[in-house]
């Protein structure tokens, strides 16, 4: 049990992909190996701390911080009752001033990872903590809009169901033109391979500001235990 813990329900490249291999190596950490401590590359720092990763729910501390167990039953639940499924096609492209992996075509809706995102948000907010004033002012000062403020005041954060988009950071903010231009060139084999979400991936923050770890992939359609 972690009483200061954040929880996060992550989409993450399975172990043996490519991708998984690039992202570990371009941030210069493998939020799988708790003993890797390398440290940030340059413009790399706040994507470093929290992994290669994208986010499907946000981090969360839990209502009742005994209830682990409950919470990692609910997410092998939602797994298990979720098909594997093919990714969309991915590219490095710049998102609101930092740049990413990012689907090369727009994302309907109803495709299954927006689905499987509005699930991770909607069926798991029975274990969420409503975030604390300081997390809530934070959030509020990045001038949202009306619809925002209300996914923020609901779901704990604004970036989210019909305002989600799906991207897996790979720079701070304004990042410079070398490193854009490096980051096409660093990905562009893994992301010539096809991809498929095969697992919901549990990130966890032990201590307020610590690197975020992966702790568990629960398979997606799995008939027997979830996780693994």
């Amino acid at each position: 049990m972690l009483p200061a813990a954040r929880y996060a329900l992550y989409f993450a490249p399975p172990s043996g992909h490519a991708l998984a291999r690039a992202g570990a190596a371009w941030l210069g950490r493998d939020a799988a190996d708790p003993a890797d401590h390398r440290p940030a590359p340059p413009e790399r720092g706040e994507p470093w701390r929290y992994g290669f990763h994208a986010t499907l729910k946000p981090p969360m501390r839990l209502r009742h911080a005994d209830d682990q167990a409950g919470l990692f039953d609910a997410i092998a639940a939602l797994a298990t009752a979720t098909p594997a499924f093919a990714m969309p096609a991915l590219e490095v492209a710049m998102l609101s001033g930092f740049l990413a992996l990012r689907p090369r075509e727009p994302l309907a809706r109803e495709h299954a990872l927006w689905r499987l995102a509005d699930a991770c948000v909607q069926e798991l907010d029975d274990w969420r903590a409503p975030p604390d004033a300081a997390e809530t002012a934070r959030r509020q000062a990045l001038s949202l809009d009306a619809e925002q403020q209300a996914l923020l005041a609901r779901w704990g954060y604004p970036h989210l169901l019909q305002r989600w988009r799906f991207h897996l950071t790979l720079s701070n903010r304004a990042p410079s033109a070398a490193l854009v231009q490096a980051a096409r060139e660093h990905f562009a084999a893994a992301l010539a391979e096809p991809l498929r979400c095969e697992d919901l991936c549990l990130f966890v923050e032990p201590t307020p500001g610590a690197p975020l770890q992966l702790a568990r992939r629960f398979r997606l359609g799995a008939t027997g235990p979830g996780a693994r």
